[in-house]
């Protein structure tokens, strides 16, 4: 973890090559989450990891390079970036399909961590943009956990939180996701 800093550090500070070891540094790590992300998506699905850890980098680094302080905060802005990769891409999908019939995502279904479908993403986009104008740390925590695969560990040190704090949280929002992604089709 403090060697991703250093070199986050050098980035930031335009030391030659710098850039070239933070992808050394991250893109196994971005890719493996990559297709955690999408192991549940159809077999023809038309986005791969390394097209969605491509997408997802291009957006990190577009305007902003150099601007991260430490591998928490890269990965925190990564799993906003992944995540909206995979939900242009199911809105995408969606239109394509003249709106996709989405139907009712019980959060159970989403499990942290295993396969999601492109539409479950698609809600729990939606959802979270809801959370986050009333509990933005709380959607933090669940994009962060979600997307970019923290442990309640790392979220605390990138949130700079206590662990617990960071439970309680997870479970607030976890709640209210529940009962608004059920609500969508009045169940």
């Amino acid at each position: 973890m403090l060697e991703v800093t250093q070199i986050l550090h050098d980035v930031r500070a335009g030391r030659p090559g710098a850039s070239e070891e933070l992808v050394a540094a991250l893109y196994d790590e971005l890719r493996a989450l990559a297709r955690r992300d999408l192991a549940g998506e159809r077999p023809d699905h038309t986005l791969q990891p390394t097209a969605l850890v491509n997408e997802a980098w291009m957006r990190l680094f577009t305007g902003t390079e150099g601007t991260f302080e430490n591998r928490a905060h890269f990965f925190s802005a990564a799993s906003t970036a992944i995540r909206r990769v995979l939900a242009d891409h199911a809105r995408k999908r969606q239109a394509e399909k003249r709106g996709g019939g989405r139907g009712r995502v019980p959060l159970e279904e989403i499990d942290v961590g295993g396969p999601v479908r492109s539409e479950d993403v698609l809600a729990l986009d939606e959802a979270l943009e809801r959370l986050s104008a009333f509990a933005p740390v709380q959607a933090r925590i669940v994009e962060m956990r979600f997307f970019g695969g923290l442990t309640t560990p790392e979220l605390a040190r990138a949130l700079e939180m206590s662990e617990s704090t960071v439970e309680r949280h997870w479970r607030l929002a976890r709640a209210w996701l529940r009962g608004e992604l059920g609500e969508r089709d009045g169940s």
